[in-house]
């Protein structure tokens, strides 16, 4: 038993660090422009691992400085991650007042606006 707690204290402990590094990426996203949760994964030398970048995204609002959770969409451009932000509307409102247009959840224009995070960003 207390091999699995100090495995399971490990994970959580890598978690936190992969989070982290998550929310740098995050950080770093232009105003007016979006990425997606693989792109980030891909940054990080963690190509399959954009749903544990979602976990990161969704726990996203205990991060400190805050972060524009916002600009992380999913691969095509749609808000999967709305329903994170406590209103079905607010994330689509937050892009909008960054100059994004949005028609039926998904972002319009998705290649232009979307950023490459660079290569081992984050970490």
């Amino acid at each position: 038993m207390g091999f699995l707690r100090k495995r399971y204290r490990n994970i959580r402990m890598e978690t936190g660090n992969f989070f982290e590094q998550v929310y740098q990426i995050v950080r770093q996203i232009p105003e007016g422009r979006v990425t997606s949760y693989g792109a980030i994964a891909r940054a990080l030398g963690a190509a399959g691992s954009s749903r544990m970048v979602g976990w990161a995204m969704r726990a996203a609002h205990t991060a400190h400085p805050p972060i524009p959770a916002h600009r992380v969409v999913n691969r095509i451009g749609v808000l999967s991650g709305k329903m994170a932000f406590g209103s079905p509307t607010l994330m689509q409102k937050l892009l909008e007042n960054e100059g994004l247009t949005i028609i039926d959840d998904q972002v319009a224009d998705f290649a232009d606006v979307f950023w490459e995070p660079a290569s081992g960003a984050g970490g």
